[in-house]
């Protein structure tokens, strides 16, 4: 990807973190359990990561909150089933080894997240 293409990726509106909010919720629902301390900061983890990016600085306009929110939730809930569903077929119809991926697509899209947000906060400069 060349400078411009990187530029235009981390102008966008909280694209970056979508996909973090995603496998987040995956992770989530793959390791939900009732009453445990870890679900707890999951789903903690998890709301933060659905309503802050929103205060984000940006050079784009942000949304209305109520959509852009709804948005988020839309997409933490897909995450939520979907990580349901993939605890229920490791093992029956996945073999055991798979159950570490959704937690490095977190971890690869956190990293890429975070390269976008610190090089969004590199280019501002201070005025002379």
């Amino acid at each position: 990807m060349t400078r411009n293409n990187l530029a235009g990726l981390a102008d966008s509106f909280s694209i970056d973190t979508t996909f973090v909010l995603f496998f987040l919720a995956l992770e989530l629902g793959r390791t939900a359990d009732l009453m445990a301390f870890d679900t707890f900061l999951l789903s903690v983890t998890t709301l933060m990561v659905m309503v802050l990016p929103f205060f984000l600085p940006s050079e784009s306009e942000p949304p209305a909150f109520k959509m852009w929110l709804s948005g988020r939730i839309s997409i933490a809930v897909v995450g939520l089933v979907v990580g349901f569903a993939f605890q229920r077929s490791i093992g029956v119809l996945l073999p055991d080894f798979l159950k570490f991926v959704p937690m490095t697509a977190l971890i690869i899209a956190a990293m890429v997240s975070c390269y976008f947000q610190f090089y969004g906060l590199m280019k501002l400069r201070l005025a002379k």
